[in-house]
């Protein structure tokens, strides 16, 4: 009887440890297994989520690698006949444009159309021969237009783009070939919708399901239809431009607005022929992580520690301030992880000479986020210290000798 309690007691035991095992394998994973994201959990082979408020990069895999981006090229080419033309512009279309291989409107030499008409052509169907007519009216020519492309891309802070088509058509010249980074290519898409005098006509204009027009002379009529498949996949979807030739392989480069907050997603090369739909997957993947771990933190100069700096006064007999007080005014709402950690860097003089004016830069504070710099702020002085004149100092001398003396 003894044995079989032994036995019993030994049964109940193991019995006990499987049900535990078996719990935790039922468990949901902690929370610092879900803030990460492996690159080997994208198909695209460069891919970026970004802040859209402020432009901060929140994950990026080969970030910054240079590669052909195809007809995501094609919102450059968009906001910028939106911002050096105007939509009752006419356009006539070229010999050359209507040679454009497809995607075609299949415009023909000769034809005039609106501008606008040519746009939603552009971002609606991608049309390539529409997008050369659009860049020969803006930019005189092909060539004209690609360096305004290349300029505008400078001006927002693309360091390794090149643009060569306003279609994204595959193409190379002495300075490299047609490309982009998904980091760049976020930022385009930021300056699309964020800060461009025309982000309303472009939200407009991509986030139109149909569209309608003729030519002017009325003899063609064109139906345009939205191919941006993402824009009915997640609640809160803003915009975006799809992509594709033989080099780039499938691109996509698209936006959503989520609670006050906007996301932007780049992907170059996220797989080829046969699997049209990992662009997708990847992007409601990025989303949704940025969503899921990313929460709205202020950053401002109340969390800086107090600045002072000595103040070196060689003339002055009269007393003055030994030290001046120093101060800087910023505040950001950025998104951040739990675990990511804010810290500044103080670049201050070892002193100060008299005389001092009051709101003059006197150093700066950088500010990082996990060890990476984020921004720059200065850092200027809080009231002024003038220097006395040699009749100032004449002056209180005498004043000090009668004082003392008489």
């Amino acid at each position: 009887a003894r044995m079989q309690k032994r036995v019993l007691a030994g049964f109940l035991s193991v019995l006990l440890l499987v049900s535990y095992v078996l719990l935790q394998c039922r468990l949901p994973v902690s929370a610092e297994e879900t803030e990460t994201l492996a690159d080997s959990e994208l198909h695209a082979l460069s891919a970026v989520l970004m802040d859209g408020e402020n432009g901060r990069i929140l994950y990026e895999k080969a970030g910054d690698e240079i590669r052909a981006n195809a007809s995501t090229t094609k919102i450059l080419t968009c906001i910028l006949a939106l911002e050096n033309g105007m939509l009752s512009d006419t356009v006539t279309v070229s010999s050359y444009a209507a040679k454009m291989p497809d995607v075609q409107l299949n415009i023909v030499e000769g034809e005039e159309y609106r501008l606008e008409d040519l746009l939603y052509s552009l971002m609606l169907e991608s049309h390539n021969d529409s997008a050369v007519a659009i860049a020969e009216y803006i930019g005189g020519s092909v060539e004209g237009f690609s360096e305004l492309m290349n300029q505008k891309a400078k001006e927002i802070g693309c360091m390794h783009s090149h643009f060569i088509t306003p279609n994204g058509l595959d193409a190379e010249d002495d300075f490299g070939i047609h490309g982009t980074t998904a980091s760049d290519l976020a930022r385009i898409l930021r300056y699309c919708i964020k800060e461009s005098p025309e982000k309303e006509t472009f939200l407009k204009i991509t986030r139109t399901q149909s569209y309608s027009f003729s030519n002017l002379s009325g003899t063609r009529t064109f139906v345009c239809r939205n191919h941006n498949a993402f824009l009915n996949m997640m609640d809160g979807a803003l915009t975006g431009k799809t992509g594709f030739t033989g080099n780039a392989g499938y691109c996509y480069v698209g936006a959503l607005e989520r609670d006050g907050h906007l996301y932007i997603v780049a992907l170059l090369g996220c797989g080829w022929p046969g699997n049209k739909s990992y662009k997708w997957a990847d992007t409601k993947k990025l989303m949704n992580y940025g969503i899921e771990n990313y929460k709205e933190t202020t950053v401002s100069d109340k969390m800086l520690q107090k600045m002072t700096v000595p103040i070196q006064d060689d003339y002055a007999y009269s007393e003055v301030a030994e030290s001046m007080e120093l101060t800087s005014t910023f505040s950001y709402t950025l998104l951040l992880k739990e675990d990511e950690r804010v810290s500044f860097e103080y670049h201050l003089p070892d002193a100060l000479s008299v005389p001092v004016k009051a709101g003059l830069q006197a150093g700066s504070v950088f500010i990082y986020i996990d060890g990476t710099l984020f921004d720059i702020q200065p850092v200027y002085t809080t009231f002024e210290i003038s220097k006395d004149t040699f009749q100032d100092n004449l002056e209180d001398v005498v004043r000090e000798f009668f004082t003392h003396n008489f």
